[in-house]
């Protein structure tokens, strides 16, 4: 359950970083709210998960789903720059937290 917990945390934490940018400053009140939420709802997750789940291998996990998936989503829908070294590196962070997960 724990790990369960702590991937829809990760997922939170992506939603949470991209919302400030929508938010202008934190003056728009559906993208503030959808950052406030995030962000309390991915630290619960992660405090759950970290009951149970190694510190170092919990925190590594919801920080490498967190930027992988902001990355994912800022190229297509804020104009980041899309290469193929960017690919080859996301995947190499994906391999590494599915890795954590394998050595758990």
């Amino acid at each position: 359950m724990a790990w369960i917990v702590l991937v829809v945390s990760g997922v939170l934490e992506a939603v949470w970083a991209t919302a400030p940018g929508k938010s202008a400053g934190l003056s728009r009140p559906a993208p503030t709210t959808i950052f406030v939420a995030g962000l309390a709802l991915s630290m619960m997750g992660l405090s759950y998960a970290l009951r149970t789940l190694p510190v170092a291998t919990g925190y590594a996990t919801w920080v490498g789903i967190g930027a992988v998936l902001t990355a994912v989503y800022v190229m297509p829908f804020d104009g980041e720059s899309v290469s193929a070294l960017k690919i080859v590196l996301l995947i190499g962070i994906v391999g590494c937290v599915a890795g954590l997960k394998l050595v758990h």
